[in-house]
């Protein structure tokens, strides 16, 4: 279970990106966070990552409060947690497996295993037969799944995905929300960022609005535009 409580975040220089969250994520949810620019969806993805820390309240994975981890605790903690990005950050110059096998070397993983787990994670999203290639000779919804595929190389519990279709036509947006639904289907629980409420409405899955860092609506997805709702 992933927990935020009354989690406030304030910069140094002024302004806030979250105000007042509180929100409980069950284990083994698939739940969107949507709303505008700045609304604060990046920023909650962070604090369930621990790159941020709030500056009130608190946020809870499984029991633990995040901000009292140690580093090595939250090293550990990390290797529950697969993060995908927007622009996929993929290393240009090696090859598929070669991006997935460099993130557990990053892990620890020993070297037998390494080639084996990533082999594994690229069958999941239907890739293992491009493992050779480097990412510019991939379509954007071939480097997306590479993508998602590094983020499930230690089998996270927990899955967070910052716009992952952000940059992809709908039809490759469609099929990479299918591919997390699948994710989520084995038992990782599942937290996208995402503006395409179309998308988010034809996955009828439960969907948290944020709005200048308030949370103002969760549970149904939001309305559709072409019905005239904003």
């Amino acid at each position: 279970m992933i927990q935020l409580l009354h989690v406030t975040r304030r910069y140094p220089r002024g302004g806030m990106s979250l105000n007042d969250v509180t929100l409980t994520i069950e284990t083994g949810e698939l739940v969107f966070l949507t709303g505008p620019s700045g609304a604060g969806k990046s920023t909650l993805l962070r604090m369930l990552v621990r790159e941020e820390s709030p500056s009130e309240g608190r946020v809870l994975a499984w029991g633990r409060n995040l901000a009292d981890m140690s580093e090595r605790d939250v090293l550990r903690y990390r290797r529950d947690v697969g993060f995908v990005f927007q622009d996929f950050k993929l290393l240009p110059e090696s090859s598929v497996l070669e991006n997935l096998t460099f993130v557990l070397r990053a892990l620890g993983v020993r070297s037998a295993q390494r080639r084996l787990r990533a082999f594994e994670a690229l069958q999941r999203v239907r890739l293992q037969h491009r493992m050779h290639a480097l990412p510019r000779e991939l379509s954007g919804g071939e480097q997306q799944r590479v993508a998602i595929a590094r983020a499930l190389n230690d089998s996270p519990r927990l899955l967070l995905a910052d716009e992952p279709t952000g940059s992809l036509d709908p039809d490759l947006a469609a099929a990479t929300m299918e591919l997390l639904r699948s994710v989520n289907a084995r038992g990782t629980t599942v937290v996208v960022a995402s503006h395409d409420r179309e998308l988010i409405r034809a996955m009828r899955q439960r969907t948290v609005v944020l709005e200048e860092g308030r949370v103002v609506s969760d549970g149904a997805p939001p309305p559709s535009s072409r019905t005239g709702a904003a």
